[in-house]
């Protein structure tokens, strides 16, 4: 009979790191569900400081599984839901948040989660390829998800400066009566990069 707890017992040390990972972006959420309710910015300020430090703990995990000699199929997955919740769906409410809420703003902040999805799904299945039979990849083929954390600095200074809701910067074009807001096809370009095949050697 298995162990109470058996799946728990067979994490390793970097797991709990992946774990701390996905934490600070679910705090992040909550943080931006904070600053819905009580349009107080500074919750939009700890919902950026989270997703820092998600990445934080995300380098942290990998370099531990290597220091350590320790990686699973089970690590690589906790890896990729956790980057999901910080890097892809963490930035992409905070955009929305922040004021990019017209009908075309939504379209490009689901494409950025959805491509976040796909070349995290696609990392999976072409790492040991990629790897060259090492145990570390020796290029990405699309830019990492992490490289979200840009578009969360932007959104920061923007509520730094008060740029935010009907002040967010470059303002909104009206499309066939549904809004854009030109600051979202940031979202849109990052996702974009994220799915393409540019090879980014990994460092």
């Amino acid at each position: 009979m298995a162990k109470p707890f058996a799946m728990i017992r067979e994490f390793h040390l970097a797991d709990w790191f992946t774990l701390g990972n996905a934490v600070c972006g679910t705090g992040a959420l909550f943080a931006v569900m904070s600053f819905i309710q009580l349009s107080d910015p500074l919750h939009l300020h700890f919902a950026a400081a989270l997703i820092f430090v998600a990445l934080v703990f995300d380098v942290l995990d990998g370099r531990i599984a290597r220091w350590r000699q320790k990686s699973s199929a089970l690590g690589r997955e906790l890896d990729s839901l956790a980057d999901v919740i910080s890097f892809g769906v963490a930035p992409a409410v905070m955009g929305y948040a922040c004021g990019m809420q017209g009908l075309f703003d939504r379209i490009i902040l689901v494409f950025f989660v959805a491509c976040g999805v796909s070349r995290l799904a696609r990392y999976n299945i072409t790492a040991e390829a990629l790897s060259d039979g090492s145990d570390k990849v020796k290029y990405f083929e699309g830019t990492p998800i992490p490289t979200s954390l840009l578009l969360v600095l932007i959104l920061a200074a923007a509520v730094s400066n008060g740029a935010i809701g009907a002040q967010l910067w470059f303002g909104k074009i009206e499309i066939a009566g549904f809004y854009l807001h030109p600051l979202a096809l940031m979202f849109a370009a990052s996702g974009s990069l994220m799915i393409s095949r540019i090879r980014i050697p990994k460092l």
